[in-house]
């Protein structure tokens, strides 16, 4: 009777203990493995925009998606993208606008009219009564056709806003560029998961079957009288346990490929699957100082910052010109008289000159404005710098690191399997129980994982390396050729 009791404390024991830990392994899975669709991106600046997309048709079947098809729809069909496209757009509309100070504007506003006026309205009613004049004169014509132009000759402040939105545009140009390898960036971070998602399937998948082929060993001597009965528990609750975290990776997956379709742009329903794998293939060594090098030649964001501080400066430049004079040009030329058939030509030219001399401020509100972006924009560009900094020494720190992992963990999967063999043999022989032979797999199960992730980030820490080195788009295709 003891020793009954005994055994269920046992039992009671293994049980929660291995509640806590498939508890714990499945939190650690739902909270790192997939994310939700439509979040922000890691390395993307928190823009939720490029977690996002325009949906494109349905395409009947199942459509096979590489990881370089995928990369091809996200820049197709990228939110993020397309907004960048239009803020191009957006740019180049602001510099016509103020290219358009410095252009001739010619109107023409041809008119025929007849009037008649009252003299007394006019305030000649005197000359009307001396004169025996009625209060009434008319009807009489007027007619006056002629293009007239205007052209500013000289604005030192115009002059300068336009340059400034000349940069502007090359700002958005180089954001635009910088906006295509983050898409590469988002696309290969959630296909990434995806596939790193089915590679957990797989493996949770033999463990069920290892799970099952160890249960039903147990069950055998359990009848057969060699085993006690909590052997048989044990394996069954070991058995159960892994099924759980199949139906947990199966879900995992399923999440995650809705995040896929949601940054390149399927449309919703979509039935699709992932062609390529997640192998692991070195790549050559770079150094810190030629890499940092390489990035600040080919950082869009880099170069774009550079172009909003060129920006600033013009604008800066175009609010002190506030104080100059400028010069314009007015001119017309065309037809006039009290009638089309007997009209004759007119012109008219005048140049102006403008001087300000009290404007109550404002151009000194301009200039402070203008000092203060300009400051903004060059200590982003500074922080900028540092941040290419970081993100290079980083990518290669993660590069190297996960590199020994992925050889570490792949060595750990061959001695984790020969350990359950040698645990499963001494089971078999009646010189262990199953406890040694549950964590025996337990060891094998996370060796796996481990390898899966380490796979994952160096992986991704590719990705995150050209990115960093401002090649993404290029780099990707080069790394990830489809295996």
């Amino acid at each position: 009777m003891r020793l009954n009791s005994e055994r269920r404390r046992i039992f009671l024991l293994v049980v929660i203990l291995l509640g806590e830990a498939v508890a714990s392994f499945a939190q650690t899975e739902t909270a790192s493995s997939s994310s939700a669709p439509g979040q922000a991106i890691p390395g993307t600046g928190g823009a939720s925009s490029f977690g996002s997309s325009v949906p494109a048709k349905l395409v009947p079947g199942i459509l096979r998606l590489s990881l370089s098809d995928a990369i091809d729809r996200g820049l197709k069909q990228n939110l993020g993208l397309l907004l960048s496209n239009a803020d191009i757009r957006q740019a180049r509309g602001h510099r016509w606008e103020q290219l358009s100070a410095l252009l001739p504007h010619v109107t023409a506003a041809p008119y025929v009219a007849e009037s008649k006026v009252n003299i007394d309205e006019a305030g000649l009613a005197g000359l009307a009564n001396l004169f025996h004049l009625s209060p009434s004169v008319g009807p009489f014509s007027y007619f006056d056709a002629r293009a007239s132009v205007t052209q500013t000759l000289f604005d030192w402040k115009s002059i300068n806003a336009a340059r400034a939105a000349s940069q502007s545009v090359k700002s958005a140009s180089y954001t635009f560029k910088d906006a295509r390898d983050l898409v590469v960036l988002a696309v290969g971070y959630t296909y990434l998961q995806a596939i790193a998602d089915e590679a957990r399937i797989e493996t949770a998948k033999a463990q069920v079957e290892t799970a099952k082929a160890l249960y039903d060993q147990a069950a055998d001597q359990v009848n057969a009288g060699t085993s006690p009965d909590i052997d048989g528990l044990r394996t069954k609750v070991e058995f159960q346990t892994r099924e759980q975290e199949l139906i947990q990776a199966k879900n995992n997956l399923a999440i995650q490929k809705l995040t896929v379709a949601r940054v390149i742009g399927l449309a919703p329903g979509q039935e699709f699957e992932f062609s390529d794998k997640s192998p692991y293939q070195a790549i050559e060594e770079i150094t810190v100082d030629v890499a940092l090098k390489r990035a600040y030649a080919s950082r869009s964001d880099y170069q774009a910052a550079m172009t909003d501080v060129r920006a600033a400066e013009f604008s800066r430049r175009a609010a002190v010109a506030g104080y100059l004079p400028s010069l314009s040009l007015n001119a017309d030329y065309g037809l006039g008289g009290s009638h089309p058939s007997t009209a004759t030509q007119v012109a008219d030219v005048r140049g102006t000159l403008s001087i300000p001399i009290f404007q109550g401020g404002s151009v000194h509100g301009d200039v402070l404005q203008a000092d203060a972006k300009l400051e903004q924009s060059r200590e982003r560009l500074d922080s900028l710098r540092a941040q290419i900094d970081s993100d290079v020494r980083a990518a290669l720190l993660n590069l190297q690191s996960s590199e020994e992992q992925v050889n570490v963990a792949r060595s750990n999967i061959d001695l984790a399997e020969e350990t359950l063999v040698q645990s499963r043999d001494r089971f078999s022989a009646g010189v262990t129980d199953t406890v040694e032979v549950v964590q025996s797999q337990e060891a094998v199960a996370s060796a796996h994982e481990r390898y899966i992730s380490s796979l994952y980030n160096y992986n991704y820490a590719k990705i995150s390396l050209v990115r960093a080195l401002g090649i993404a788009e290029a780099g990707v295709r080069e790394y990830f050729k489809g295996k």
